[in-house]
Order: structure tokens, then sequence, then C-alpha cells
């Protein structure tokens, strides 16, 4: 099968008649394509901006009908957008439950496993790590040099000019993960216990080097964020595992 990398030659092209049955897309930009008369049945998308846009089907706008749905299926995913110390102590609580429940009711034998392409159990928890380094101890803290050896990079990290000299190549034992994972969390539950609506108002850089002014608050967010978008990720690929 062809594979098309690194390439904008499709950009404003028209297709017609033309078969994509079984193709795949991934880390690419399919903003602002237009679908008519096409056969959609069993079409999978998984965007995670998905919600910082649109998502037009048969002229609904389906984003909010799918972030209703998530929270239905993931209680206490809403408490991710609250603004104030309160909010967010009970949104951390809820993620850290789900997450709870989905690290304890996983079999040793599939932490490790993964779906083509996905990160298993154990690769997600490292990003968790990951995520937490980059927005509480570095952008929110000020850590110099926030990141544990075994976070786990993003696609893309070392073109962004990311040093990942730092951080291991080599899969850690399990048991290293979820003591790594747990210091992390504490730090997170700990911050949030005296943080103040004064402190979460306060602005940082963007620790990507993007042009972005968060606010403490707003990193706290993100990390809310990537812990329910990844507990999905990872609980549709354990069930398809198993």
């Amino acid at each position: 099968m062809t594979t098309y990398s690194g390439t904008d030659e499709f950009e404003g092209a028209t297709f017609q008649r033309v078969s994509f049955k079984g193709a795949t897309l991934r880390f690419s930009d399919v903003s602002g394509v237009r679908m008519r008369s096409v056969d959609v049945d069993g079409l999978d998308i998984d965007s995670h901006d998905l919600f910082q846009g649109s998502l037009v089907v048969n002229g609904v706008d389906v984003v909010p009908l799918v972030d209703a749905e998530l929270n239905r299926r993931f209680p206490g995913r809403e408490l991710q957008k609250a603004q104030t110390p309160e909010g967010l102590r009970e949104a951390w609580v809820a993620v850290q439950a789900a997450w709870h429940t989905t690290v304890s009711d996983t079999p040793p034998d599939l932490v490790d496993a993964h779906v083509e392409d996905e990160w298993s159990l154990a690769q997600t928890l490292r990003h968790l790590v990951l995520a937490t380094d980059t927005w509480l101890r570095g952008a929110v803290l000020g850590v110099e040099q926030p990141f544990h050896e075994i976070g786990q990079l993003f696609t893309g990290a070392a073109e962004m000019g990311v040093d990942t000299s730092m951080f291991r190549a080599d899969q850690p034992p399990y048991e290293e993960v979820l003591a790594v994972r747990a210091e992390r969390q504490q730090m997170v539950t700990d911050f949030l216990a005296t943080v103040t609506e004064a402190r979460l108002a306060e602005e940082r850089k963007d620790p990507w080097g993007f042009d972005w002014r968060p606010t403490v608050g707003d990193c706290v967010r993100v990390i809310l964020e990537e812990e329910w978008a990844h507990l999905r990720y990872v609980r549709r690929d354990l069930a398809l595992l198993r």
C-alpha cells in the first residue's frame, strides 16, 4: 500500500469517484475538507482537537453532541473546564478515580500490549508523567529541567527541537512506571490543595514555545484534558485487546 508522508500536494485537490476504502490518515490536516454524496459507513474519526472547532455532518455540527456523549460515558469529564480551585480539585479527584479503576482492572498480560500504531497502557502512563512534568513542574513551577527520564514523548517531539537524549529509550519495568506516575499524581494533588484563585490567574509561558500565554489555571486544565483524552484512548484499545 502506498504511503504519502510530509506532503501538501493534495491541498485544494478534488477527488471524484475515488476509493479511500480502508485508508489511514495520521497526524494529517483535514480541516475544511468537504465531502459530498460519499459513503461513510464505518468511517472512524478520532481527533484530540475536535472540541476546538466544528465537524458538520448533514448540516449539523456534531461536536457538542460528541462532547455530551463523552461526558455521559466518563462521569466527571465535564469538570475538566473548571475555573475555581474547588472545581479543579473536584475535577482532579474524578479523573484519578477513573484512572485507578482502569489500571486496577487491567490484567498484567495487557499492560504492555497495544493496538497497532497506538500506545500501551504502560506507555500512556509514561506520557501522562511527561504531561505533568511539562505543565506543572515546567510551566507552573518553573523547574529548569522538569522531566523524568521515563516520560513518553509524543510523535514529532524531536522535530520540534525537544532534547530527546534525556529520556530513556528502553522500556522501564511497569512497577517503576506506576511508582513515578503515583509521585506525579501526588504533586498535582498537593499543588491543588493550596492553590488560590489569584495563583490560577497568573500567566506563564507556553512550555513548548508556542505563541500562547496560558494562565496557571489553563496549565492545570491542559493536564486534565490530557488525563481524560488518554483514558479514553486506553479504554478504547483495551476493549479491542480483550
